[in-house]
């Protein structure tokens, strides 16, 4: 079975194969996968490895631990599909095509406030982060088109409240991956649950 990491990077979703029997996360530059972007991963912070059964996540004494699921891996911990790691405050999807998703995966919590939201901001944020939800390989945080449909508003409206909600998050950079870094956060700070996210997809028939 062919496994693989789905990493968040400030810049979007990137698939990194696992491959042969270890693999070694980090910021620096010699790991399998380098997260140089998150100043809160160390240098040598995690490794995964494969047993042939399956794979499984170990902490490298990080200064941050490494967590699965919301919870710190203490040890040595297996790995489901759909498994949630947090490297830092980099949020990480384990995936082995042939197995089905593990059930009831819910957000992983990491660091950062839970800033107070106004009813529209949080209906704003749902719809930003449904695709989540979805079944897709590689889901991608909704468009300002598709969230103005979904809450039958205007897209200058669907602009403004993304622009109060990236001032809450602490998102200055003014890129187009604020969006990805947005829903990133709200999942990292557990405010939003993936299982209900996946119980209420995205409508992808229009």
């Amino acid at each position: 079975m062919t496994a693989y990491l789905e990493v968040w990077r400030p810049a979007g979703v990137e698939s990194v194969a696992l491959g042969g029997e270890r693999a070694t996360l980090g910021s620096g530059p010699s790991n399998r996968i380098c997260i140089s972007d998150d100043r809160a991963v160390s240098r040598l912070h995690a490794l995964v490895e494969n047993y042939g059964s399956g794979w499984t996540v170990r902490d490298l004494g990080s200064r941050n631990g490494t967590y699965v699921n919301g919870r710190r891996v203490l040890g040595e911990r297996a790995l489901q599909t759909g498994d949630q790691l947090l490297v830092g405050k980099t949020r990480i999807v384990f995936h082995e095509r042939g197995r089905a998703t593990a059930p009831k995966v819910t957000a992983v919590i990491g660091g950062g406030d839970r800033p107070e939201l106004t009813p529209r901001e949080r209906d704003v944020l749902h719809a930003l982060c449904r695709p989540l939800g979805s079944s897709a390989p590689f889901p991608q945080p909704a468009s300002i088109r598709a969230i103005a449909a979904e809450l039958v508003v205007t897209q200058a409206a669907v602009k403004q409240h993304l622009l109060n909600l990236y001032a809450k998050f602490g998102l200055d950079d003014p890129s187009e991956s604020r969006r990805v870094r947005l829903a990133n956060e709200a999942v990292l700070r557990g405010m939003l649950n993936l299982d209900e996210l996946r119980q209420h997809p995205p409508d992808t028939s229009g």
